[in-house]
C-alpha cells in the first residue's frame, strides 16, 4: 500500500481503530445490582405512599420482617431443608441417569435410532401432571416427590448432552482414531471436554426446573417445604410471609446460579 493510502489523502497518519472487539462480553455486575435496587426502591415508595394495596403487595420492608421472623423461630430452616433434600436427591438422580442416555444417543446409532424418539415423544408433558400417577406408585411420601423431580430433570439433561456430544467436530475424532488412540481415551480426552459447555448449560435450565417442580409438588401434597409454606401463607392471606417464601426461591435460584458459573469458571479455563 502506497504511503499517501496509508496516511490519508492530507499525508498525517491517523491510527486505524481496532474493529475487532465486536460481541465481546464484558461483566456489568454493578449495573445488575443497581436495577435491582432500583426496582425494590421504586416498590418501597409505591407502598409507602398508598399506590401499592398493603395485602396484595406488602412494601419490601415489612416483607424483610416476616423473612427475619420466620428465620428467627427455626421456620425458615425446617421448610428450606426440607426443599432442598427433595431438590438433591430428585436433580442428582435424573441428571445422572440423563447424561447416561444423552451419551448413549449421542455416541452410539443405536441407542440414537430407540431412545431419541421415545425422550422426544416424551419430553413436552408437564411432569407436575404426571404427579398424581407418581403418588399411586410411590405414595403420598418423599419418593412421589423426587421422582417428579428426577424425571423433569432428566429429559432436558438427555437432550442436552445429546445435542452437546451431536455437536463435537468429528474432524478431531477421526483424527484420533487414524493416530490409533483407543475409544475410552477418546471420549475422555475429546468428546467430553467438547460437550462439556453444552452440558453445563442444559445444568442451568434443569436446576431451574427443579426449583419449579420441588415448589409444585410440595404445594400439592407436602407438610414442610419451601412451597407448603408459599401454600399455606397464601391461604392464611399473609402476603408478608408469602413474599417472603417467594424471595427464599429467588435467592436459592441466585446462589445456583453462581455455583453454576464458578464450575464453569472451573471446568472450562481451556476454552
Amino acid at each position: 500500500m502506497s504511503e499517501t493510502g496509508a496516511s490519508g489523502l492530507g499525508g498525517e497518519r491517523r491510527p486505524v481503530p481496532f474493529r475487532g472487539g465486536g460481541f465481546v462480553l464484558r461483566p456489568h455486575r454493578i449495573a445488575g445490582a443497581a436495577g435491582l435496587l432500583a426496582l425494590i426502591a421504586l416498590w418501597q415508595i409505591g407502598s409507602t405512599r398508598g399506590w401499592i394495596s398493603a395485602l396484595m403487595a406488602p412494601a419490601p420492608s415489612e416483607v424483610l420482617a416476616a423473612l427475619g421472623v420466620i428465620a428467627a423461630d427455626g421456620t425458615l430452616a425446617v421448610h428450606l431443608g426440607a426443599s432442598l433434600g427433595r431438590i438433591g436427591s430428585g436433580w442428582a438422580l435424573g441428571t445422572a441417569t440423563g447424561l447416561a442416555a444423552g451419551l448413549a444417543m449421542g455416541m452410539f446409532s443405536l441407542a440414537r435410532a430407540a431412545g431419541l424418539p421415545v425422550v422426544s415423544a416424551l419430553f413436552p408433558i408437564p411432569k407436575i401432571a404426571l404427579l398424581p400417577l407418581l403418588i399411586l406408585w410411590f405414595g403420598i411420601g418423599e419418593p412421589s416427590k423426587v421422582a417428579t423431580i428426577a424425571l423433569g430433570t432428566f429429559f432436558p439433561t438427555a437432550i442436552a448432552t445429546f445435542s452437546a456430544v451431536d455437536g463435537v467436530p468429528r474432524s478431531l475424532i477421526r483424527m484420533a482414531q487414524s493416530f490409533g488412540v483407543p475409544a475410552p481415551r477418546i471420549v475422555w480426552s475429546i468428546v467430553l471436554p467438547g460437550a462439556l459447555p453444552g452440558i453445563l448449560a442444559g445444568f442451568r435450565i434443569t436446576a431451574s426446573i427443579a426449583l419449579i417442580l420441588v415448589v409444585a409438588a410440595e404445594m400439592i401434597g407436602a407438610e414442610f417445604g419451601i412451597g407448603a409454606f408459599i401454600l399455606q401463607a397464601g391461604n392464611l392471606m399473609r402476603t408478608d410471609q408469602l413474599l417472603a417464601g417467594v424471595v427464599v426461591l429467588s435467592v436459592l435460584g441466585l446462589l445456583v446460579a453462581a455455583l453454576l458459573s464458578w464450575a464453569e469458571w472451573v471446568l472450562l479455563r481451556w476454552r
